[in-house]
């Protein structure tokens, strides 16, 4: 039950999803796309042979479906190749070089030959290094660890590296047992960054003016950042669209967590925010994942079954 809560739907594997790839521009990747071989027949007839790129790398897996009773299609984050999806064809079976085959939520090192875009790479090894078992403790660690694992694979295009993100995800999943709601506010504040989307918390949003203190603001998730508040609308909205009311309290969470460079040191430093009230670090945790989701056009799976597990 939990599994196909996070896996939500399957089309996110085939390529064809038209919502997901809209944070990041995608970075294309030198591919090899062959060239003679000197020496050889190919070469002395004039043929072009391509030479597939064959990467290793250590990887998170973020998403898997079973493509067979022994083989497993699966989404890797990549600390220095970025997304990766692929095919790993006799996974389960004894012996194969899988460390018994991938699992969710886990960490390791990878091998892959990639293909050309489009196409699913071919995955040769994966040896685990890290099964963060303390994910698997309570339920709210699991749904926290699917958070965040969905927030990333919905943010980042494929082969388009962040290894910043990469090290903030790794973070949230080693401290999401003993920290959830935290762990996911700072890998979701670590992604908005990363991808270009970090929230104006200093100066308003539509004026670019400079913001007084205050115990309410609101929040223009379309011009992304604080606007005055709103004056108790209850919804309010603009000319650019809906203004949510936020606490000050909530504003300067958020200040602090943004004070902490580079990116990675501010996720994976399970300190940041801890002497916030945990109805504080609901609150801007909600805060940021429906900003993201509104970027988004939609919420991610994940992250609602991870809302259900906060306090209302």
């Amino acid at each position: 039950m939990v599994l196909e809560v996070f896996l939500g739907q399957r089309d996110l594997l085939d390529g064809h999803d038209p919502v997901r790839r809209p944070l990041q521009h995608r970075v294309d990747q030198g591919e090899s796309h062959g060239g003679r071989i000197p020496g050889s027949a190919a070469g002395a007839r004039g043929r072009t042979l391509r030479v597939v790129p064959t990467i290793r790398d250590e990887a998170v897996c973020v998403r898997l479906w079973d493509w067979s009773e022994t083989s497993q299609t699966v989404s890797l984050f990549t600390r220095e190749h970025g997304m990766l999806r692929g095919l790993a064809k006799g996974a389960k079976r004894e012996h194969a070089p899988y460390s018994g085959g991938f699992e969710l939520l886990t960490r390791g090192e990878v091998v892959a030959i990639v293909k050309k875009e489009g196409q699913l790479a071919t995955l040769t090894a994966w040896d685990l290094s890290d099964p963060w078992r303390a994910l698997r403790g309570t339920l709210d660690a699991f749904y926290a660890g699917c958070a965040a694992a969905d927030v990333v694979h919905h943010a980042v295009t494929d082969h388009d590296p962040h290894p910043e993100l990469y090290d903030a995800l790794t973070g949230a999943l080693a401290s999401a047992g003993g920290d959830p709601a935290g762990s996911v506010l700072r890998l979701v504040w670590a992604t908005l960054v990363e991808t270009g989307y970090r929230p104006s918390l200093e100066k308003a949003a539509d004026t670019g003016g400079s913001l007084a203190d205050a115990e309410t603001f609101g929040f223009s998730p379309r011009l992304g950042g604080l606007v005055p508040d709103p004056a108790g609308q209850a919804p309010a909205s603009t000319t650019q669209g809906p203004v949510w009311r936020v606490r000050g309290e909530t504003v300067r969470l958020l200040r602090e967590l943004g004070r902490d460079t580079p990116v990675s040191v501010g996720i994976a430093a399970t300190g940041v925010g801890s002497d916030w009230a945990k109805p504080a670090v609901h609150r801007a945790v909600r805060l940021l994942l429906a900003y993201l989701s509104e970027i988004l056009g939609r919420e991610p799976p994940a992250v609602r079954a991870f809302l259900g597990t906060l306090p209302a």
